[in-house]
């Protein structure tokens, strides 16, 4: 039995460790792609997952497959492609570790995957089906992950969604603003950031998860809103819990996608209907996933920044 299997990309981020003189920057490769991430963040605190993707059939794929493998992310679904370069990612920081993203994907890997080769049994065996929006960006990929998302709906599996808005690989941000949408309307859980909340709806975190909620049928919702936490919305109750303070940010990267693989741990830990869970339990939610995505912007990359489950829990106790 797989709790979470997740579809989407598995990249690699090289992040500016320091600039030259001219402005070029010295980079780190670090694992990366959001549902890696989000994985990796369910993986470390004892789920059982497995990654749908594509990689190349290059250094970096290999890598990534045996990262995936060491997190203890179920491999089977992954699918190297020897025709195509793994997608690569960019990412410049300044002085307060926010980034800047660019692509090596015209196209990468991931966009390639198609729903043929798409592993339906990994689906069946699992709890819950998380999907993101940079698998929507280009066909085939954008085919294959509707059509996955609509067998796990058929199959009865909880859908968590994070719209992740990567602007520079839409071809419009009408066609970004449609899809983000179409996923929002598809999941039973999301997970959605206050400035793609801005960029959807031009609300507050707070009316945002109120319309998500009311108006797309979403079950709960969590709108991230960085150092400040988040709020949270289902049928019965909302509130927000604050983020963490005192941090030492060396790189935000992954923290969103850590910030949801720890809030979807803690409510498949729950076991209920998320469209019941009370104040409380969806605030016991949101303060350990903050707590976890809070801890991984001390260090750098995605997959290898998420604490362990000991030091959250520390965390939360000061």
């Amino acid at each position: 039995m797989i709790d979470v299997v997740a579809l989407g990309e598995l990249l690699i981020d090289f992040t500016t460790q320091s600039t030259d003189g001219d402005g070029y920057p010295t980079m780190a490769a670090h694992p990366g792609g959001a549902p890696a991430n989000f994985l990796a963040a369910l993986a470390k605190f004892g789920a059982r997952t497995a990654l749908l993707g594509k990689v190349g059939g290059d250094a970096f794929g290999k890598l990534l497959t045996g990262t995936l493998a060491r997190a203890g992310i179920d491999t089977r679904g992954i699918v190297t492609d020897p025709g195509v370069f793994t997608t690569l990612a960019f990412v410049i920081l300044d002085e307060s570790g926010d980034r800047e993203f660019s692509f090596a994907r015209k196209p990468g890997a991931d966009t390639c995957l198609r729903f043929e080769e798409v592993d339906l049994s990994l689906i069946d065996e699992a709890r819950a089906f998380h999907f993101g929006t940079l698998s929507l960006t280009d066909q085939p990929a954008r085919g294959a992950t509707a059509r996955a998302v609509a067998y796990a709906r058929k199959k009865g599996k909880l859908i968590t969604f994070d719209p992740n808005l990567r602007k520079p690989l839409w071809n419009s941000l009408d066609e970004a603003r449609e899809l983000m949408l179409w996923g929002l309307g598809q999941a039973d859980v999301v997970k959605i950031s206050d400035e793609e909340v801005d960029f959807l709806f031009g609300m507050t975190p707070l009316e945002g998860a109120r319309h998500i909620q009311r108006e797309l049928g979403v079950g709960l919702v969590f709108v991230t809103c960085g150092p400040d936490g988040c709020v949270f919305k289902n049928p019965v109750a909302e509130g927000s819990v604050p983020g963490l303070s005192g941090l030492k940010v060396a790189d935000t990267t992954g923290a969103g996608d850590i910030f949801g693989g720890s809030a979807v741990w803690k409510l498949l830990q729950m076991g209920k209907d998320v469209r019941t869970l009370t104040e409380a339990e969806m605030a016991e939610a949101a303060r350990f996933a903050c707590a976890s995505a809070g801890l991984s912007t001390t260090k750098f990359g995605g997959i290898s920044s998420v604490p362990g489950y000991e030091e959250v829990l520390a965390k939360l106790a000061e």
